[in-house]
């Protein structure tokens, strides 16, 4: 990449972005804006796919919405993309979780990762 390139996106690159994986159940703020008023939209779901790098990198969430799947493809670096909370992490073995698309039920959900605890040995 060209070097006057790369320093433009790296001016345009979000500093605060939260580090999550695939299967985590995120809650994405977006900017709305409707007509003269503008106002900050939440989509929570579990993230099915990240793809691309650097200014160029999107992920896309994945919910259940009265009975019907909905999709949502976000832009990380995005200005209108306000806040990106992890609710949850999920314990996954793919990449790109598609096959969500044809499980329903408790099929479709995904297995919480657990941390493990660190037990001090304090013998008395």
């Amino acid at each position: 990449m060209h070097p006057t390139i790369k320093a433009i996106e790296d001016e345009q690159l979000r500093k605060d972005a939260p580090s999550f994986n695939i299967g985590d159940s995120v809650r994405v703020s977006v900017k709305v804006d409707e007509g003269d008023k503008t106002r900050t939209q939440a989509f929570e779901g579990v993230v099915i796919t990240k793809k691309g790098s650097g200014v160029r990198e999107n992920f896309t969430v994945r919910r259940i919405s009265f009975g019907e799947g909905v999709e949502r493809n976000f832009p990380l670096h995005s200005p209108t993309v306000q806040k990106i909370e992890v609710i949850r992490t999920g314990k996954v073995r793919r990449a790109k979780l598609f096959y969500l698309r044809n499980q329903t039920g408790k099929k479709g959900k995904i297995e919480e990762e657990r941390k493990r605890e660190e037990v001090s040995s304090t013998a008395v």
